[in-house]
This record gives C-alpha cells, structure tokens and sequence, in this order.
C-alpha cells in the first residue's frame, strides 16, 4: 500500500482534502490526522475490515478496544446502551476537549471495536480537522493513536509519514501536536476510575464530580 501525504493548515483543512479523506474512509482505509491529542489513526468503526486494518496497522492486539471520536453528546448517546449522570456532567464539562470517557456500548457497535468487553471509549476533539470529516460522513470515527503499539504517540505528520508508511492510506500532515494526550476516564462503574492521565489532570475531574 502506498502511502500519501498531505500538508494542510489544520485550522482550515481544504474541502478537497476532506473529502479525499473520507473517501477513503468509505472505502474501509485509514487515514492518520492531527488532533488536540497528538496523531490520531481514524476508520469507519461499522465497517469490520476497516476495523481489521486498524488493528494491522498498528499492531495492535485483537482483544484491546478501539476508541472512537463523537461531534456531540447525542452522537454518543446513539453509541452507548446508556449514560450515566457522571458521563452528562464530564462531557458538558470537558468537551469538546482531551478527555475520553468509558461508557457501556449499544448493540449497535461491533463487538470487537469494545475489544469483546462491550464498553466503548468515546470523545469530541477539540480539532477542525476531526470534526469537519464526522460532519462530512455524518458517523463517528474510529480513533486510536498513530503508532506502533507500545511505541510513543507520534507528534507530527512527518513523523507519522516515518512510522505508519505503507499501513494507512492517507496522513494529512497538520504540523506539530504538542501536549500530553487525552485523560480517559471510566464511568461504567459505581466509582469512576482514571485509566489514563493526560492534559486533563484527574484533580479537575474529581472537583468537577
């Protein structure tokens, strides 16, 4: 597979730029974009060889989740079973922002994008690049971090060019993402639970519960 690169201003993506991306998208590939939290690998989550590619491309292991990118808490609440009032609070707090929450998945999600364990990890980035594509396909992303598994986040287009030449279709190059990443945070339970730290400090999370 060869892999394209293309540099945009990520405050103001060229439609046609878009448009090739999900394009792609539609095809079942996956394109590698700048988000408020670093590089992300994105894919169409109902289609199950996107899916696939996702986990090659990565190397990802079969049973770990996949998170996915929302334009909005009603987008989210299509995806989740149901919503707890943490998750109400978190996202009108947080969002659209660098905070991923962990809620229970509708029927509707494949089961091997919640990694069989039927939870699904959700956001609405902070990112014009990301929410111009939801828009445009009108359905949410698959959106897990543009690396190697178990190598760092990569932080720029060439460095993502560098590292996932050859596995995704498509990176668009919106130069560099500083930052520490998304916080996530699991709602699932009685007690919610940090499961990831990042730019959103856990302190501001239990002050605002």
């Amino acid at each position: 597979m060869a892999t394209d690169l293309v540099e945009v201003n990520p405050n103001s993506p060229p439609p046609e730029v878009l448009e090739r991306a999900a394009a792609a998208v539609r095809r079942g590939r996956v394109v590698a974009l700048p988000t408020d939290a670093l590089y992300t690998l994105v894919a169409d989550p109902f289609n199950l060889g996107a899916v696939v590619r996702v986990f090659r491309a990565k190397g990802r292991e079969a049973h770990r989740s996949l998170p996915l990118l929302v334009n909005d808490i009603v987008m989210a609440e299509d995806l989740a079973s149901e919503l707890s009032n943490r998750f109400f609070i978190l996202a009108r707090r947080f969002w659209p922002g660098p905070l991923t929450i962990i809620v229970p998945a509708s029927a509707k999600v494949p089961l091997k994008v919640t990694g069989n364990t039927g939870r699904l990890a959700l956001r609405q980035p902070r990112s014009r690049i990301a929410n111009d594509l939801i828009a445009l396909l009108n359905q949410p992303l698959i959106a897990t971090s543009a690396n190697i598994s178990g190598h760092p986040t990569c932080r720029s287009g060439i460095e993502v060019f560098g590292v996932m030449d050859g596995r995704v279709d498509l990176v668009i190059d919106g130069g560099v993402c500083s930052g520490a990443g998304a916080t996530t945070v699991d709602v699932t339970e009685p007690s919610w639970k940090l499961i990831k730290s990042g730019t959103i400090d856990e302190k501001e999370i239990a002050e605002c519960l």
